[in-house]
């Protein structure tokens, strides 16, 4: 098995970057635990830690827009990796969106830059 160096942070997380395989386009941060990354390579399917719930998540788990890991990229210091996926559903954004990066920084405000929705959120995960 690969070793990354999950011992750097306190919480031993490490910072995954997420690419579209084919465009670059990147798709969302998040952060993967060994046991994630263990699950990643195993199944091949995109798996993370979540620091809000405190646990284990493939993404994808509930809304059905799983991520399909193509290549995996590691940093000179095995403490960051990039996975380009196959982005299934078209969407990694919870909110919707192909992409978590859907909003600029234009006159001090946020912006919707270049993207539309790809799905509704509350029809695929109800009112929260």
């Amino acid at each position: 098995m690969i070793e990354l160096a999950f011992a750097k942070d306190a919480n031993g997380l490490l910072p995954a970057i997420v690419q579209d395989h084919q465009t670059g386009e990147v798709l969302m941060l998040a952060y993967i635990n060994q046991l994630a990354w263990e699950k990643t390579l195993e199944t091949g399917k995109a798996y993370y830690w979540s620091r809000s719930r405190k646990s284990l998540w493939l993404k994808g788990e509930s809304s059905g827009h799983v991520q399909l890991v193509k290549e995996i990229l590691v940093d000179c210091d095995q403490d960051t990796v990039i996975y380009k996926v196959e982005q299934l559903g078209g969407a990694a954004c919870h909110t919707g969106y192909r992409s978590c990066f859907y909003r600029k920084v234009s006159d001090g405000t946020l912006v919707v830059h270049e993207q539309e929705r790809v799905f509704d959120p509350a029809a695929v995960y109800g009112d929260k």
